[in-house]
C-alpha cells in the first residue's frame, strides 16, 4: 500500500473525531447553557424579583410607611383635637407634643397647622401663619380641600433651612368629622434616596417608584431607569418604548422588555399606603453573566479536551502505525529485518554507496544441513537454533551493518564501507563463530555450520544483480563441501 494512503486515512479519522467531539461538546454545552438560561430566567421572574419586591416592601413599611402611620396617629390624637377645640391657648403644649413625636419616632420634622388660626406649629415653636396668597403655603389649602385623608408631598421645609423634605400631610378632623387642621411628619429627601440606594445595592436591582399616571416619583441618587429623573413619565424615557407599549399605565405583575437590545426583568407592585407602584428592575446581562462565563469555560474545557484527545489519538495511531510497520518489516522469530524490511534498507545502502563511491560487501549465509536438524529434532528446536544464530550474528557485526533473515535458514548481510579483504575476514569470523557455537535445546546441545557467499558492489549494480552474485557464491560454497566462504568477483556477470 502506498505510504500516502494510510496517512490520508489517518487525516480522515482525525477529522471525523474532531467533528464528533466538537459537535458533541458544543451540543452538550449549548443545551446546558440554554437550560440554565431558562432555569435562571424562571427563577428571576417567579422567585427572585417577587421576593425582592416583598423585601423592599417590608423595608418600605418600616422606613416610608411608618411616617404615614405616625401622621395618621397624630391626626387622631385626642390631645391635638382637644387642644384645638379648647382654643389653642398654650402654645408650649403643642410644641412639646410635636418635639416628643419627632424625637421618639426619629422624624426629621413634625408639624401641625390650625384651620381656625392658620398658625403653623413646629417642634421648635410657632413658625408662621399660612396664607392662601402665599405660594409656599398652597400645599396646606390643597390638603384642606382634598377628599383623601392624606397626601405624600416633596417640598422644602421652612423650619429647617428649606431642606427638601418628604412630607406626609394628614387631615385632622374634630369628633364630628369637621376639618380643623393638618398634621404630619417629614423625612429628608436625601434620607429617602439613601434608602433607595441601599435597596439597590443590597438586592443588585434598580428600585424606583412610579405614580398611578406613570410618572417617576422617587429614585436613587443616580436616577431611575436609563438615568430617568423624578417627574419624568416612563414613556418619555429613551429606551423604554417597549416597556411603555406593554405597560402604558402601571399595574402589578411581572414583565420582560428590551432596552436597546438588552433584556430586562421587571416586577411591579402596588403600594396602597403610598398610592405608588414599586418597580424592581433587573438587567438580564447582570443576571446571566455567570452562566455565560460558565458557557465560555465549558467551551474552553471542550477545546482543551478535544485537542488532548486528538493528540492522544494521533500519538496512538503513530505508534500503532510504527508497530504495524515494524511487524511488516521484521521477522518475528529472529527480530531481524525480513525481506520487505531488507529491501528498504538495502536500496538506501546501495544509493548511499554509489553516491559516495564507497565499498559495499554482501554476505549470503546458509545454515548447513538445517533441514536434517529440523527433521531430527523438530521445528521448535530449529527455531531455537535460528534465534541463537541471529543473536550471535547481530553481536558480531557493527550497528551500521544491515542484516536480515532472507527466508528459512538463509541470512543476508550488507557490510557498509567495507573493502573485499576486510569483508572476507568478517565472513570467516562469522563461519568460525557458528562452528564454535552451541545451542542448548532442552536436554540437547545443537550445533550448525554455515556456508557463506561473498561479493562486492560493482558499478551499475542493482540490488537484484548484487544478490544474484552472492547467491552464486553461496551455491559454490555448498557445492564445495559446505562450512566455507566463497567469493564471487564483482566483474563476473
Amino acid at each position: 500500500m502506498p505510504l500516502h494512503q494510510p496517512q490520508t486515512a489517518q487525516r480522515y479519522l482525525v477529522l471525523v473525531l474532531l467533528l464528533l467531539l466538537g459537535s458533541g461538546f458544543l451540543a452538550t454545552s449549548l443545551v446546558s447553557y440554554y437550560a440554565s438560561l431558562a432555569s435562571i430566567r424562571s427563577s428571576i421572574v417567579d422567585t427572585e424579583l417577587p421576593l425582592t419586591s416583598d423585601n423592599v416592601y417590608s423595608e418600605i413599611q418600616k422606613d416610608l410607611v411608618r411616617p404615614i402611620l405616625i401622621s395618621s396617629m397624630m391626626s387622631r390624637d385626642t390631645f391635638v383635637r382637644d387642644w384645638v377645640l379648647s382654643g389653642e391657648n398654650d402654645v408650649d403644649q403643642v410644641t412639646r407634643y410635636l418635639a416628643e413625636v419627632q424625637a421618639h419616632y426619629g422624624a426629621f420634622t413634625s408639624f401641625f397647622i390650625s384651620e381656625k388660626t392658620h398658625r403653623y406649629y413646629q417642634a421648635k415653636g410657632l413658625l408662621k401663619s399660612v396664607r392662601e396668597d402665599e405660594p409656599r403655603d398652597v400645599w396646606y389649602f390643597r390638603v384642606r380641600d382634598m377628599a383623601k385623608p392624606y397626601e405624600i408631598n416633596v417640598d422644602v421645609d421652612m423650619a429647617n433651612q428649606d431642606r427638601l423634605t418628604f412630607f406626609i400631610n394628614y387631615k385632622v378632623t374634630d369628633y364630628n368629622g369637621n376639618f380643623i387642621g393638618a398634621t404630619g411628619v417629614g423625612l429628608t429627601v436625601d434620607a429617602v434616596v439613601k434608602l433607595i440606594d441601599t435597596y439597590q445595592q443590597r438586592y443588585d436591582r434598580a428600585v424606583y417608584f412610579v405614580d398611578t399616571e406613570g410618572k417617576i416619583v422617587l429614585t436613587g441618587a443616580t436616577g431611575g431607569p436609563m438615568g430617568a429623573k423624578v417627574g419624568q413619565a416612563l414613556k418619555d424615557v429613551p429606551g423604554l418604548d417597549e416597556l411603555d407599549s406593554k405597560l402604558p399605565k402601571p399595574q402589578s405583575g411581572t414583565f420582560t422588555y428590551q432596552e436597546h437590545g438588552r433584556g430586562h426583568f421587571l416586577n411591579v407592585r402596588y403600594i396602597p399606603e403610598l398610592n405608588w407602584y414599586l418597580f424592581v428592575d433587573k438587567h438580564e446581562n447582570n443576571a446571566l453573566a455567570a452562566v455565560r462565563k460558565t458557557l465560555y469555560l465549558n467551551l474552553l474545557i471542550c477545546v482543551v479536551i478535544t485537542a488532548l484527545v486528538l493528540f492522544l489519538v494521533r500519538l496512538v495511531l503513530r505508534r500503532y502505525q510504527a508497530r504495524i510497520s515494524a511487524l511488516a518489516t521484521t521477522d518475528t522469530l529472529t527480530k531481524l529485518p525480513n525481506r520487505r524490511g531488507f529491501d528498504i534498507l538495502a536500496n538506501q545502502a546501495l544509493q548511499e554507496a554509489q553516491r559516495e563511491q564507497k565499498p559495499l560487501a554482501t554476505l549470503m549465509i546458509d545454515l548447513d544441513n538445517f533441514k536434517t536438524l529440523n527433521d531430527t529434532h523438530g521445528h521448535l528446536a530449529g527455531d531455537d537454533v535460528l534465534r541463537g544464530f541471529a543473536a550471535n550474528l547481530r553481536g558480531s557485526l557493527r550497528q551500521a551493518d544491515i542484516m536480515c533473515r532472507w527466508g528459512g535458514e538463509e541470512f543476508i548481510v550488507l557490510l557498509k564501507d567495507t573493502a573485499p579483504a576486510a569483508a572476507q575476514l568478517i565472513a570467516e569470523k562469522i563461519r568460525l563463530l557458528a562452528e564454535q557455537s552451541r545451542y542448548p535445546v532442552g536436554e540437547l546441545v545443537l550445533q550448525v555450520n554455515t556456508s557463506i557467499g561473498l561479493t562486492e558492489l560493482a558499478e551499475g549494480d542493482t540490488l537484484h544483480s548484487l544478490l544474484a552474485r552472492a547467491d552464486r557464491a553461496l551455491y559454490r560454497a555448498k557445492q564445495s563441501g559446505r562450512n566455507r566462504v566463497c567469493v564471487e568477483p564483482a566483474h563476473v556477470g
